[in-house]
Formats: structure tokens, C-alpha cells, sequence
């Protein structure tokens, strides 16, 4: 009797890691690098960023609540609004009727020279170190349920050079 007990204990012990490990997982895509994961119930809506200029707030709180000022992860749908996406970090900017108002974030290196990207550098939401480009062009509105984690807090100085841009460019305030 004492081995059933042992073995339904180590079995329950593994499930428990495996459920673990998969939760942690960034991306939409399995841990093999396979394709891109399917749409959830939910999505963030995207839509160009000078179609309706919105206001820019700064208040991150890392309280388990998104906020503007945090880099966050959420399911975004690719352009080609074919039903694939993927996770991926989003700066919150404001808010708008409820719903969160973010620009998606990158750390592919071609985007330095892309006047629809700026560098925020690096931070605590790339586990990599790696240097992060906000996209200006492309605005997410995200339901507060939708965000998967929070990643970290945007320091004022790069969020303003973000809302400069944004002021600047597209008419915000």
C-alpha cells in the first residue's frame, strides 16, 4: 500500500512542475518553436495610432493590475488579422473606456532605423538584456483581463520619450 501512496505523491509532484513550467512560458508559441498559437477567446484590437489621438498617463504600480508605465504581456493579433498572433510585451500609455491603451514592443535589431519604432533600450521585461523598440505607428486597446503578467516599470524619462513621440507625431495628449 505505502508504494501507491509514494507513486501517486511523485506523479502528482511532476504534473505540478510541468504545470509550472508551462504557465511561465512568454511567447504564444510551444516551447519547440512550433507555430504561432491560436487566438484566444479574446484580443487585443489594434488600429492606427493617428486615427484617434488619446491621452498619455503615467502611473505604474506594480500591484497585479496593469497600469500606464508598465511593460505587460498580452495576446496581439498580427497584422494580418488572420487569426494568429502571439504574446509579447506592450507598454501601457493610458487608458480608454476601461480598456488599456498600448504599443507593442520588439527587440529585433532592425527596427533602430525605422521612424515607426523608438528605443527604449533594455530593461526587466527581455529576459535577454536585450535593446527594446516601441512600434508608434500600431495603437492596442486590451481589455484588463487580457494581460498575461506584468513585466516591470518603464522609467519616467523613456516613457516621456515615447509620449514625445506620440504628442509629436500623432496628435495626443
Amino acid at each position: 500500500m505505502a508504494n501507491w501512496g509514494n507513486l501517486l505523491r511523485q506523479a502528482a509532484k511532476i504534473g505540478m512542475d510541468l504545470l509550472s513550467r508551462s504557465s511561465q512560458q512568454p511567447t504564444g508559441r510551444p516551447p519547440s518553436g512550433g507555430p504561432a498559437a491560436p487566438r484566444p477567446r479574446t484580443q487585443a484590437r489594434s488600429a492606427p495610432t493617428g486615427d484617434s489621438p488619446r491621452t498619455i498617463a503615467y502611473a505604474p504600480d506594480l500591484d497585479g493590475s496593469a497600469d500606464p508605465g508598465e511593460i505587460v504581456w498580452a495576446w496581439v493579433p498580427f497584422e494580418e488579422n488572420d487569426g494568429r498572433g502571439k504574446d509579447r510585451p506592450l507598454l501601457v500609455v493610458g487608458r480608454q473606456e476601461g480598456d488599456l491603451v498600448g504599443l507593442m514592443l520588439s527587440s529585433q535589431h532592425d527596427r533602430a532605423d525605422d521612424r515607426d519604432w523608438v528605443s527604449i533600450g533594455s530593461g526587466a521585461w527581455d529576459r535577454e538584456g536585450r535593446e527594446s523598440f516601441v512600434r508608434l505607428d500600431r495603437v492596442l486597446e486590451v481589455g484588463e483581463h487580457d494581460i498575461r503578467r506584468e513585466g516591470a516599470v518603464l522609467d519616467r524619462d523613456r516613457f516621456e520619450r515615447v509620449a514625445g513621440e506620440l504628442r509629436g507625431r500623432f496628435g495626443w495628449s
